[in-house]
């Protein structure tokens, strides 16, 4: 089982990295034409709601210890795989 600061590192890494992908989709959406941007804007709307909840996992996995860190990991990986699951519907 790899260590917690290792496992939330990661999480933190990956988490970076979704944002910066989310700022990009804030800006595609601002930019897109009139017909598409009112859609495109409600998935990037959806997908910030998911990141946000994403955020909140982590921030409580980080303060979690002993029995609670289960609890809160599989918080944790409920909200990635909506968030992941987001991102990937957004490019089909």
């Amino acid at each position: 089982m790899e260590p917690t600061e290792a496992h939330v590192g990661k999480l933190e890494a990956q988490l970076a990295e979704w944002g910066a992908k989310l700022d990009n989709l804030v800006n595609d959406a601002a930019q897109a034409d009139s017909e598409a941007q009112e859609e495109y804007s409600k998935r990037v709307a959806a997908i910030k709601v998911k990141y946000e909840v994403a955020h909140t996992r982590l921030s409580e996995l980080k303060t979690a210890s002993g029995e609670k860190w289960d609890t809160f990991k599989a918080g944790v990986e409920v909200a990635w795989k909506d968030l992941e699951a987001a991102f990937q519907s957004l490019s089909n």
